[in-house]
């Protein structure tokens, strides 16, 4: 589960897209590199994220157990490149 985008569908944060950055029990703890940093992660119930098949790289993975230095950039840039992927893929134009 550790290093996969979901995307938030309930709260004030509806629609953004986060990295796992740990799980405990029900509720998962997302990071997305800009507000929500990977030392102090947002925490949400699982019922509230719609879960993606999509993950970061294996490296990145390992990192955010290792809490690893410029971690949040790098989450930063997998989050860029999800959302790049994914509307090219529903054919949306998103202007740079």
């Amino acid at each position: 589960m550790i290093g996969r985008f979901v995307v938030s569908k309930a709260g004030h944060d509806k629609g953004t897209v986060y990295v796992v950055a740990a799980c405990e029990g029900e509720s998962l703890y997302l990071a997305d590199g800009r507000l929500k940093k990977a030392d102090a992660p947002k925490k949400k119930n699982r019922k509230h994220v719609q879960l993606t098949n999509s993950g970061v790289e294996p490296q990145l993975r390992e990192a955010l157990a290792g809490k690893c230095p410029h971690l949040d950039d790098r989450i930063k840039y997998a989050i860029k490149q999800y959302r790049a992927m994914t509307c090219e893929v529903e054919g949306i134009y998103v202007e740079k």
